[in-house]
């Protein structure tokens, strides 16, 4: 059997198609231009303003923080705002050595003014979007947002729109199958026969999966299936599990989804007390094989195979209980 499987591929062109993207956003949302939001002011001025306001900075030295600028930067911000009466400072009672931060009226007043062009802005800009794609657009700059900061990706807890359903759902299997469809017929090659091979099998698969001993751990934003991953407890053997049907979409790549489907199937192994758990998949998916061996797979054969019309290495993983 042969069950291939895919995560997480960046190439440089895919960098670089985000980094045009976030050229894009950068220009149409005005800051290469003198004032930012209908204002005269710069975009530290702007920003400041908004989060002095919502409460995420309220003394200078969090600001220079908050903002990525050095001390004189900030000071310097600081005192073109209170002189142009949009920012008073004042002395903080828990520290001498700090200054609090707040809008004057004139400030609030601008605020509101801001946060109009703002939200009229976007606005325009999602008219005629579908609530599907606003959800993965705020799902995606929120994800964006948490990786500039280094946070933590591999855990989608924050995301509060992506669910990790187990067992079948309906459409599972014809979107897994697509999935694998279109990923490997445009990288590999593989045609009708490998689409029918893997909907055929997760058919017969899904119905056994009332047995305690399978499952199917699922990634969905909204009716969107982003990634899966199956265990099937039978097919291969008393004592041993397989993992099958693996993948991650490639608008999902790069969220931690293919990290967290991995990490469910092997608690869901070790759980079920299965001795080994065997996947096949084929030479080249480095950054699947890098996500294998990180959760205890080790490889343990691989021979060139062409049962798909393309000559590939195949592989198989094991992973043994510890």
């Amino acid at each position: 059997m042969y069950h291939t499987t895919m995560t997480q591929i960046l190439p440089t062109s895919r960098i670089d198609k985000i980094r045009s993207a976030a050229r894009h956003i950068v220009r149409e949302l005005g800051f290469m231009q003198k004032g930012l939001a209908g204002t005269e002011l710069s975009p530290s001025a702007v920003h400041t303003i908004i989060e002095v306001d919502h409460g995420t900075v309220t003394n200078a030295s969090n600001l220079g923080a908050l903002l990525h600028l050095e001390k004189s930067s900030v000071s310097r911000l600081v005192q073109k705002l209170q002189k142009d009466g949009l920012i008073e400072v004042g002395p903080d009672p828990g520290d001498k050595r700090s200054r609090i931060l707040a809008l004057t009226m004139k400030g609030k007043c601008l605020l509101s003014d801001v946060e109009g062009f703002a939200r009229r802005q976007l606005c325009s800009a999602l008219d005629g979007l579908s609530s599907k794609d606003v959800a993965r657009i705020e799902t995606g700059l929120a994800l964006f947002a948490k990786a500039l900061s280094a946070e933590d990706r591999s855990n989608l807890d924050a995301v509060t729109d992506i669910e990790v359903h187990q067992g079948y759902r309906p459409g599972v299997i014809a979107s897994v199958a697509h999935l694998h469809a279109s990923f490997y017929s445009k990288n590999f090659g593989f045609g009708a026969v490998f689409e029918q091979k893997v909907a055929t099998e997760m058919s017969e698969f899904m119905a056994r999966i009332d047995n305690p001993s399978n499952a199917t751990f699922s990634a969905y934003l909204d009716d969107e299936l982003l990634g899966s991953v199956s265990l099937d407890g039978e097919d291969l053997g008393e004592g041993v599990c397989h993992l099958r049907w693996f993948i991650v979409g490639p608008e999902a790549q790069g969220m931690g989804i293919g990290n967290i489907l991995l990490e469910r199937a092997t608690s869901f192994v070790d759980q079920n007390c299965f001795d080994r758990t065997r996947l096949w998949t084929f030479k080249g998916l480095d950054a699947a094989r890098h996500l294998y061996e990180k959760h205890g797979f080790a490889l343990a054969h691989e021979i060139p195979g062409t049962q798909w019309g393309t000559e590939v290495i195949e592989q198989e993983f094991e992973r043994k209980r510890t």
